[in-house]
């Protein structure tokens, strides 16, 4: 460029043709890791003890004897009514035919009961730490500078 800023004056060759410089500029930038800090984490372990409540169900079956010595032609099953299960018993009986007496039933009843418990247990539960270490200070370099500038 000339003293007033403005375009190179264009030369001419030989043959006539007008020859224009032309000018290229390329840039390098350069990154460098720096450390700045460091963080350094750590836990710890706490325990605790609680009382745990739990509603336990407790079941009991209590058998009533029902004596009933009734002939009866068939076998029967067993059934519920309402919340009683009664399962027959039978006992062959040799006469001069065979028939079928029912000797008794056992009636089976089944009652529910609901117990507070109380149980202590230790419960444990985990707490980070973090602590920030920071690193002496290091240069800091323009993207401008060079490694033979310093």
């Amino acid at each position: 460029m000339t003293a007033d800023n403005g375009p190179p004056p264009a030369r001419t060759s030989q043959q006539g043709d007008a020859v224009i410089p032309l000018h290229d500029e390329s840039v390098t930038v350069g990154k460098q890791r720096v450390e700045r800090s460091r963080v350094r984490v750590t836990t710890r372990v706490s325990e605790r003890e609680e009382t745990v409540r739990e509603a336990l169900e407790h079941e009991e079956a209590t058998v009533t004897r029902v004596p009933i010595d009734r002939e009866i032609d068939a076998h029967p099953g067993i059934r519920q009514e309402g919340d009683v299960t009664v399962i027959p018993l039978v006992e062959e009986v040799l006469v001069v035919e065979r028939r079928l007496i029912l000797r008794e039933e056992l009636h089976i009843r089944k009652s529910r009961r609901i117990v507070e418990v109380e149980q202590p247990v230790t419960l444990r539960s985990e707490e980070a730490v973090v602590e920030r270490v920071t690193a002496p200070n290091a240069p800091v370099r323009s993207p401008n500078q060079n490694t033979s500038e310093e």
